[in-house]
């Protein structure tokens, strides 16, 4: 990796005959390892010479227009409110690293940016007097060649990151009005008496400034702030909630955008069932899961929409296994639990339980057809008008029912699903399905009297996925299921009569997941 020294704020000294710049007060500086040229002839040198900058200019990206819808949508329940939506800063990895950068969810729904936005970029909507309110997107455009930013600034510089879109590109991509960053701070100042309101969690320094504005309003320096004092946050929570349940029906380019996501997850499946020879050699064959599939992630889209789950044997047990880091072992089983997230954010969300000899013991069968049989039972009342809920009620049904027949609970199948029991959720203590879509848990933030309780509607997308999960120390079954976790997940869309598995492709009965092994040997 390339030092990472950041000159956006220099001195020039001089070692021997080399000037060099010296960081100051810029963010992660490195002074004591600069090498960074300081002299007015290289400035001079290196901001000329340089050809004209190709436009990237073409028509609005398809989503521009449905975002705006969105905006107009949300724009209709804070009719008296500027609104802050940050994409969000670069997170810290360590030291001057950062992860992988991602875009705040409620961002990319509301603009339609996704892979490509620029970091630390913020949408503003302010009431307008015609109605409505008046959309902009500060972000930061490219530098200019007069400016040192782009040869000697790692973390937003040219050189170091690639270069970025001008205001006049960004514009007609997103089809909305654009102005530089450095221009938010008189635009938020200019206020007035309008209320803002923002998402907290997308940008804590912005929300920080925008908190002491208001403090500062609430009570004047000339007055003092009263002990105490707090921000009134209940209006963010309002714009979270309602940006959140925006999401809970998709439209038709986001059913196409889950449903691209789906076939990329497929053929990340179908990578990892090809290489499960070299998975099984490696000690860590969990790793090579996790390499292997998020390999076709990169390739086929953003990157994957999670932490993939590849977890064998007893970590199959462990329902966020994330660390990988065991043996993938003949006579076991593994659960995949992976999506891919597209350019546009959309994820998939799958999962797969494979034995990795080839076929299924006895028991290992018995328990996976018990938990498709759960899963067939949850999506064969899928339809819209039901309740989110009554999905969840008819695969557990099912695993009461299972669980009884082999002996596992204390009572019967029908006393274990009164609310006062439950018996049977020691082997599945999650739910069977959430929201799906610009997250792996989309909606997180709606009511639950929408979610949870909420009536089913046409272009809803969800996950259906019941599991059974015998830890390997739970004496209250008998030793031959121990050690055994099952899962199956499938991503569904809610129809104008039914439902559609989106992922319905990849195989689900036991013997498919036996036949696909053997395809994928050769």
């Amino acid at each position: 990796m390339a030092d990472t020294t950041d000159a956006d704020t220099t001195a020039t000294t001089e070692t021997g005959a080399a000037a060099v710049t010296e960081p100051k007060d810029a963010p992660r500086a490195t002074a004591n390892r600069s090498t960074t040229p300081g002299s007015d002839a290289f400035k001079t040198y290196i901001s000329q010479g340089w050809a004209e900058r190709p436009s990237r200019g073409g028509d609005a990206r398809p989503q521009a227009a449905l975002a705006a819808e969105r905006r107009a949508a949300l724009s209709a329940l804070f009719p008296d409110a500027r609104l802050v939506i940050p994409a969000g800063p670069a997170k810290q990895r360590s030291n001057d690293t950062d992860y992988p950068y991602r875009a705040h969810s409620a961002f990319a729904h509301l603009t339609g940016w996704g892979g490509d936005t620029v970091p630390g970029s913020v949408l503003v909507m302010t009431p307008s007097a015609a109605g409505g309110h008046d959309a902009v997107l500060f972000f930061r455009e490219a530098a200019g060649r007069d400016s040192d930013e782009f040869y000697a600034n790692p973390e937003i510089g040219e050189f170091w990151t690639g270069a970025r879109p001008s205001a006049e590109e960004v514009a007609v991509d997103l089809a909305i009005a654009t102005r530089g960053l450095g221009e938010l701070d008189a635009a938020l100042d200019a206020a007035g008496d309008t209320e803002t309101v923002l998402v907290r969690e997308a940008d804590p320094a912005l929300t920080a400034r925008i908190d002491a504005q208001r403090l500062s309003v609430v009570a004047p320096e000339d007055t003092g702030s009263p002990a105490g004092a707090a921000v009134d946050t209940s209006r963010d929570d309002l714009l979270a909630r309602d940006a959140s349940e925006l999401r809970l029906v998709k439209d038709a380019w986001e059913l196409e955008q889950v449903r691209l996501a789906v076939e990329a997850t497929a053929q990340g499946f179908d990578d990892v069932v090809a290489d499960l020879a070299a998975i099984v050699e490696h000690p860590r064959g969990e790793r090579l899961v996790e390499g292997t599939f998020n390999r076709r992630a990169r390739a086929e889209g953003n990157t994957v929409g999670y932490d993939t789950i590849a977890a064998s044997g007893p970590h199959a047990c462990i329902l966020h296994w994330t660390r990988n880091d065991g043996p993938v072992l003949p006579g076991d089983l593994i659960l995949i639990d992976a999506g891919v997230e597209l350019e546009s954010y959309y994820t998939a969300d799958i999962t797969r339980t494979l034995p990795v000899s080839g076929t299924f013991t006895e028991v290992q069968r018995r328990v996976y057809e018990a938990v498709r049989e759960a899963a067939d039972a949850a999506f064969a009342i899928v339809r819209p008008g039901i309740r989110f809920r009554e999905i969840h009620a008819a695969a557990m049904e099912v695993i009461a029912a299972r669980t009884a027949e082999w002996g596992l609970l204390p009572v019967s199948a029908e006393e274990s699903l009164k609310p006062e029991a439950g018996y049977h959720r020691r082997y599945m203590v999650h739910g069977t399905s959430h929201h799906l879509g610009l997250d792996v848990h989309d909606c997180a933030q709606a009511r639950r009297d929408l979610y949870i309780d909420g009536v089913l509607e046409e272009g809803m997308v969800f996950t259906i996925e019941p599991g059974l999960y015998f830890q390997p120390d739970d004496l209250t079954v008998p030793e031959e299921y121990r050690g055994i976790g099952v899962r199956i997940e499938d991503d569904i869309v809610v129809t104008a009569d039914g439902a559609e598995n989106l992922s319905a492709g990849i195989p689900r009965t036991a013997d498919e997941v036996e036949a696909w092994i053997a395809r994928g040997r050769g």
